[in-house]
């Protein structure tokens, strides 16, 4: 099977050049590189990896009981902070005992849960979104441009009623969409996609993680536009209680790496699954956009996009467009984090997008990340045998164009194929005026 690399939309690449050459300079000297702990004893606090908040976190959240407030990373001092209620000493001392930094707040996790719970029932609202930030201890609520009028009063009373410093309000020039491409373009039923991350399913097929939405919006995939199907939906859930779909390859000998392919031949090794960590740099590899980088702003979001609500994703403040939806979301070590969902604005003027957690995703379709027990990626077939070795990124390559080329607003190679450019053709996409972020590959 022949994996080929298509083209990108050179407007796409020329305008995101400068955020892609930043992002691949961030990522490509120190992939797979590991943080060593520090234990100065001069030092109050210990550093961290972000990837170690989500179990220290959990760890101080059930010795804490309701004084834990929730948790987030300080990445400029690699340290993990910890928010509680209340003034105990006691509670002070178990924080710093465990090395992590104490941080008083006003807010409650049951309090913020509540007025989540009451944005739910009053504010559900097409163009909206909210998501818990530990970093301001509130909820933040975003409306993009269609929320006017009675519904933006509406929204504006129901935060409001919630008290002071409980939750805030931010307006988006763009609007809320679903970003039907991604990491590793993929086609099925005149829409483009992108291939988050290959998997092993619970019968032992070699599959791979998508959008949800880009799971209901087509059957049968292919790695080329008008080409053969090479996989199958096997699940979907969009919208409700994510984003995400298991798409199983038709042929059950695929060999399915587990790398990021970021353009220029440079790939990213995946090692494993992990939890977002708000103020946790991460990367995204998109079909339309390439490769950029960012920040998790907010975990646990509900986002009410036009074909409805979607809740327990990840707010980042890194950018994406139509084209973009199901590809990787990623960190420097190698971790994978999310699925690309959808969101506002574009990688010219930023925005908000969300993702789908890896780790739920995972779980719920009863698979495991990459081929087996030796991770595989998104984008199979069989292994190019000239390929170099999936984690030995070239510090020296520039990533900068991640999938150079032509009038596409599609893709790089399927997100870990290790197989090299060839031209698929002219894959022209135009996005639909149905709001829905789907790319119409057949204007």
């Amino acid at each position: 099977m022949s994996h080929k690399r298509i083209p990108k939309r050179k407007a796409v690449i020329a305008a995101g050049s400068v955020a892609a050459l930043g992002a691949a300079a961030l990522l490509l000297p120190n992939a797979m590189a590991s943080q060593s702990d520090s234990d100065d004893a001069t030092a109050t606090a210990k550093t961290f990896k972000a990837a170690d908040v989500s179990d220290l976190a959990s760890q101080l959240a059930s010795q804490l009981g309701d004084a834990f407030a929730g948790s987030y990373y300080d990445a400029g001092n690699q340290q993990i902070i910890i928010n509680v209620v209340g003034n105990n000493s006691n509670v002070i001392n178990e924080i710093e005992a465990a090395g992590a930094v104490p941080n008083q707040v006003q807010n409650s996790t049951d309090a913020l849960e509540t007025a989540a719970a009451t944005l739910k029932a009053d504010a559900t609202i097409p163009g909206t979104a909210w998501s818990v930030d530990p970093k301001t201890n509130e909820i933040r609520v975003t409306a993009d441009s269609t929320v006017t009028g009675s519904n933006w009063d509406t929204l504006e009373s129901t935060v409001e009623g919630l008290g002071s410093g409980v939750a805030t309000i931010t307006k988006s020039a763009g609007t809320f969409k679903t970003y039907v491409d991604g990491g590793d373009a993929i086609f099925g039923g005149g829409a483009r996609c992108s291939l988050g991350f290959n998997v092993t399913a619970g019968d032992g097929a070699p599959a791979f993680l998508t959008a949800g939405h880009c799971g209901v919006a087509a059957a049968e995939w292919s790695d080329a536009q008008n080409g053969a199907p090479i996989a199958t939906v096997d699940q979907a859930t969009f919208p409700g209680d994510g984003d995400f779909a298991l798409v199983k390859y038709d042929d059950p000998a695929t060999v399915a790496n587990s790398v990021v392919n970021i353009g220029d031949g440079q790939t990213v090794e995946i090692a494993q699954a992990a939890e977002a960590a708000v103020g946790q740099q991460v990367f995204r590899m998109g079909s339309t956009t390439g490769l950029f980088d960012g920040t998790v702003l907010g975990l646990d979001a509900t986002v009410n996009y036009p074909e409805g609500t979607v809740t327990g994703l990840i707010q980042t403040d890194v950018c994406a467009e139509p084209g973009d939806s199901g590809g990787s979301l990623f960190t420097q070590d190698g971790s994978a984090i999310g699925l690309t969902s959808g969101g506002s604005g574009d990688c010219t003027v930023g925005g908000e997008t969300f993702f789908q957690p890896v780790t739920t995703a995972l779980a719920a379709v009863g698979a495991t990340l990459g081929a087996g027990d030796a991770a595989g990626d998104a984008g199979a077939g069989a292994e190019d045998p000239g390929a170099e070795d999936p984690g030995a990124v070239d510090p020296s390559a520039s990533a900068s164009d991640p999938a150079a080329g032509d009038d596409q607003a599609g893709a790089g190679e399927e997100a870990g194929a290790g197989e090299e450019a060839g031209d698929a053709g002219d894959d022209t996409g135009t996005g639909l005026d149905d709001g829905s972020g789907l790319v119409n590959i057949n204007p």
